[in-house]
């Protein structure tokens, strides 16, 4: 969905939460805490492979969430330093993917995972620094195959995938990586190393942290002597599931002339927050405690951007409305979150703040919108796969069919893969992206 980091952060948050009786599913879209993978063989840094990557100047809409200074004339994508944080044999590859929980069969290379630092946006278009993890195969030669994974909800910055690459918001990277591909995935703003705090739900910066990343990673393969193939296969999970569908977006429109969209395939999505997510969550729906993990992040976080609220009394009850923004700071264990919000929904909650997630205006409305319109305003010229479970707890199913329905409007191809009543740690949400990887790691592997 502090100051903790590595494993050390995992089986802690594990304890903390099972001593406070919660199940993963309180905890939407954030990874259920699970042992990190074994560092085999982990390696020492790397020198950066420098130099402008000079970026599309679209700044994403919006108001700023954090600083980070960087040179006026670079570009977005440069690629400031890089550093080589693991290599794992193949063995190593499968036993970290096997200790989260998700399947080895695919794994023929071992890898090496390089932690990026590179400049992108803010929401208002400022010039920030983002972090994020690029993953190679060891001993694959030519054109790598791209993919660009998009990770579930996280709180706390140092579970992010460029933090722990062995952990399960690394796990997709790894699959991919050592079955020959090169893949990347983006820390998101405000997490990893990116200064501030994460603006949880803002798809036009999540969109530009993905293609900033993308940018970046092929700068740093130059610099090794591997090539990043051009043909990219754009996936994410949960929060970024939506967050892959706009990166497709933005390639098919053009915005980097050195990638292309080959292929788009999310996994268990919120796409559509105001039509079917909200209602299934104020109808009871969704699991009590995820109700007010994802009502309290989104509203703090949307606020942030889009100035939903004058003060939180006006939407959030005491004593929350003192403590509640703080707790979303990139700093707070998904634990710390849990043990700082109530059990339901009206206990966190005013009766505005629960007419407001009914009959969402002002600028809920508005950042609402950009996540709605990831399925709505455009016609992907690629077939678009969307893995979803119907037993799902947390990103209720109907927001895959009407994706589907709106695509298909559009005159796309889209279809719903069923993944069926998969469960890791009890959750049918956060089982359904191992469940899906199989079938993910089979896509055409365009260069």
């Amino acid at each position: 969905m502090s100051g903790l980091s590595g494993t050390t952060t995992a089986r802690r948050s594990l304890t903390l939460l099972a001593a406070c009786s919660l199940s993963v599913a309180a905890l939407l879209g954030a990874a259920p805490p699970a042992p990190a993978g074994p560092a085999t063989g982990a390696a020492g840094p790397t020198a950066a492979s420098s130099g402008p990557e000079a970026g599309a100047s679209d700044p994403a809409a919006g108001a700023s969430t954090g600083s980070g200074a960087a040179p006026a004339a670079a570009g977005r994508g440069t690629l400031l330093s890089a550093e080589r944080i693991l290599t794992l044999t193949p063995d190593g590859v499968r036993s970290a993917l096997t200790a989260n929980g998700y399947p080895a069969g695919s794994v023929r290379y071992g890898v090496d995972a390089y932690r990026l630092r590179y400049l992108t946006v803010t929401p208002r278009g400022r010039t920030t620094v983002a972090s994020g993890l690029v993953v190679l195969p060891r001993g694959a030669h030519g054109t790598l195959p791209t993919v660009s994974y998009a990770h579930g909800t996280l709180v706390h910055r140092d579970d992010a995938p460029s933090v722990q690459p062995a952990g399960r918001n690394a796990a997709v990277p790894l699959a991919f990586a050592a079955a020959g591909r090169a893949a990347t995935a983006t820390d998101y703003l405000g997490l990893g190393l990116g200064p501030g705090t994460h603006p949880y739900l803002d798809i036009p910066s999540e969109t530009s942290a993905q293609l900033d990343m993308l940018r970046a990673a092929r700068t740093h393969g130059r610099g090794l002597g591997r090539t990043l193939g051009r043909e990219v296969l754009v996936t994410g999970f949960s929060q970024g599931a939506p967050a892959a569908m706009a990166l497709g977006r933005a390639l098919q429109e053009g915005r980097d002339h050195g990638f292309r969209l080959g292929a788009l395939a999310p996994v268990s999505g919120a796409y559509d927050l105001t039509g079917s997510e909200l209602p299934a969550l104020l109808r009871g729906e969704l699991e009590p405690r995820t109700a007010v993990f994802l009502a309290a992040y989104a509203l703090v976080a949307l606020d942030r951007v889009h100035d939903v609220y004058d003060r939180p009394s006006d939407i959030f009850r005491e004593p929350y409305a003192t403590t509640v923004e703080g707790l979303f700071d990139s700093r707070h264990t998904l634990a710390q979150v849990a043990a700082g919000t109530p059990g339901r929904l009206d206990e966190l909650l005013t009766p505005h703040g629960l007419d407001l997630l009914a009959r969402p205006t002002g600028g809920l409305a508005a950042g609402l919108k950009a996540t709605d319109d990831t399925c709505r305003t455009w016609r992907p010229e690629v077939p678009v796969r969307l893995y979803a479970t119907e037993y799902d707890e947390q990103a209720v199913h109907a927001n895959a069919v009407r994706c589907r329905a709106d695509l298909e409007r559009s005159g796309a191809r889209a279809r719903i893969v069923e993944l069926g009543d998969v469960r890791l740690g009890g959750s049918p949400h956060f089982g359904s992206e191992p469940a899906a990887l199989a079938d993910l790691l089979t896509l055409p592997a365009a260069r």
